[in-house]
């Protein structure tokens, strides 16, 4: 088995698709639709055949109601590893993205987390083995 897709539910699927390739450098993997269903995925350049991640429109009263309490419980949406939080806290950063946590070290790895603009908080995430 493989996990080859998953979501996050935005507020905004254009303003998703913006802030998801534009600021963090994904890259629009899927994009099409079916009366007023829309299905957008991004995916990483480093593997753009790797997991995808679905920008799902929070459309319904249980999708908003879950985004809504993750959010404001303070715990991230997606959690996205890299290899150089630092470097990638100052490109995003330097993007626009507003960060509510800098980079900061925990038990085991660094992490930051920002928001996403569209009701989120994402996660990076630096493993301690992959520290520079």
């Amino acid at each position: 088995m493989k996990i080859k897709l998953s979501s996050v539910y935005v507020d905004d699927q254009n303003k998703a698709l913006r802030f998801y390739t534009e600021v963090l450098g994904f890259a629009k993997k899927a994009d099409f639709s079916n009366g007023p269903f829309r299905w957008l995925t991004v995916a990483s350049p480093e593997e753009p055949e790797g997991t995808e991640l679905q920008l799902a429109l929070n459309d319904n009263p249980a999708a908003k109601a879950y985004q809504q309490a993750i959010s404001q419980q303070g715990q991230p949406a997606a959690n996205f590893f890299t290899d150089d939080v630092k470097g990638d806290y100052e490109r995003i950063k330097a993007r626009g993205a507003e960060f509510t946590m800098p980079p900061t070290s925990t038990t085991g790895s660094t992490i930051a987390i920002l928001n996403d603009t569209c009701g989120n908080r994402i996660q990076l995430t630096q493993l301690a083995r992959y520290s520079r």
